[in-house]
């Protein structure tokens, strides 16, 4: 029963919400423009570094908020610039290599006072402000079956602000997909010649998927550094393809796929790994092993479903089509 219990509490945990933001940056990426963007954690990192340091440096949460969005853009605007005119698979290889540079400069001795370098920066130098605005108990709080601190990290005020977020991006996501410039970017996915040749700049529509998508991104990077830390090599090439897993899982193009993608395998992943735990022994799996274990399982899972199902949990066949 504990098992089943600290499985469902994966399902509304930031970590989970923090995913599943960026998810639906992704989603504007690949569900509405058809762009195959391998750089979503680049994004995602920039968001926790650009907060961090904002708030370590005496910024308000509202500025520091602002310029992590605002170094996505300008990221978003350097990669996009040259890039947007590839496709496919030389599209996937340059982003996920513009990912690599920010994790790398992240890690630099050049940068070290700075982001801190493979260190990263510590939570308790960048946390404060933020829970500080808490409404809860500075204590552990039960509700139903879960007990969480009222307002430190892994909190239950971190819990609420991180799925309001996500309802929000979900809000923006379906009217953008529903508008006329939404139109214009399934329109470029399915077949970019035709709409060029209705006189739409393609290249810029291109541009405005990949910053808004990346912002989002930048969203989710910072409600992950809240409850954990900002370390440059937690955004790593794994990053990117968890959060592909997380949308192909759901279903791209579809408005809640990012998010039911997001709970069901950060559930599946914590229900896996503990019963491994319970039923292997540590002579036949060590610890250390279950989790790579698990992802494993994760995996083969995920290939099943693109092959038997690649609109995904939410998704439908005829809606997407993967011309990218």
């Amino acid at each position: 029963m504990d098992l089943l219990i600290d499985a469902l509490g994966e399902s509304f945990a930031p970590a989970t919400a923090a995913f599943a933001i960026a998810a639906i940056g992704l989603n504007f990426h690949f569900g509405l423009t058809g762009l195959l963007n391998m750089g979503q954690a680049g994004f995602m990192l920039l968001g926790m570094y650009g907060y961090a340091i904002s708030i370590r440096n005496g910024l308000p949460i509202w500025a520091a908020i602002l310029i992590a969005m605002g170094t996505a853009i300008v990221f978003g605007a350097i990669l996009g610039w040259p890039t947007l005119k590839l496709k496919g698979d030389y599209l996937s290889i340059v982003t996920i290599a513009a990912a690599e540079i920010v994790r790398y400069a992240g890690r630099s001795q050049t940068f070290v006072n700075l982001t801190g370098a493979s260190v990263g920066i510590r939570g308790n130098e960048y946390k404060g402000p933020f829970e500080d605005l808490s409404p809860f108990p500075d204590e552990r709080i039960t509700v139903l079956w879960w007990t969480y601190h009222g307002s430190a990290s892994n909190s239950w005020w971190l819990r609420l602000v991180a799925w309001t977020f996500v309802g929000l991006m979900l809000l923006v996501f379906w009217r953008l997909s529903r508008s006329p410039w939404g139109r214009v970017l399934k329109g470029i996915r399915e077949d970019e010649d035709a709409v060029r040749s209705l006189g739409k700049n393609v290249y810029w529509y291109k541009m405005q998927a990949l910053i808004i998508g990346g912002v989002i991104g930048a969203l989710g990077g910072v409600i992950w550094s809240l409850g954990n830390s900002v370390q440059p090599d937690s955004m790593g090439r794994a990053t990117t393809f968890w959060i592909w897993t997380l949308l192909l899982l759901g279903g791209a193009a579809t408005v809640f796929g990012p998010v039911v993608g997001s709970i069901v395998f950060w559930t599946a992943l914590s229900l896996v790994k503990g019963l491994a735990k319970l039923f292997i022994p540590e002579s036949i799996m060590p610890s250390t092993v279950i989790e790579p274990f698990a992802l494993m399982l994760v995996g083969v899972t995920l290939m099943l479903l693109v092959i038997f199902r690649p609109q995904g949990l939410l998704g439908n066949k005829k809606e997407l089509a993967f011309h990218a």
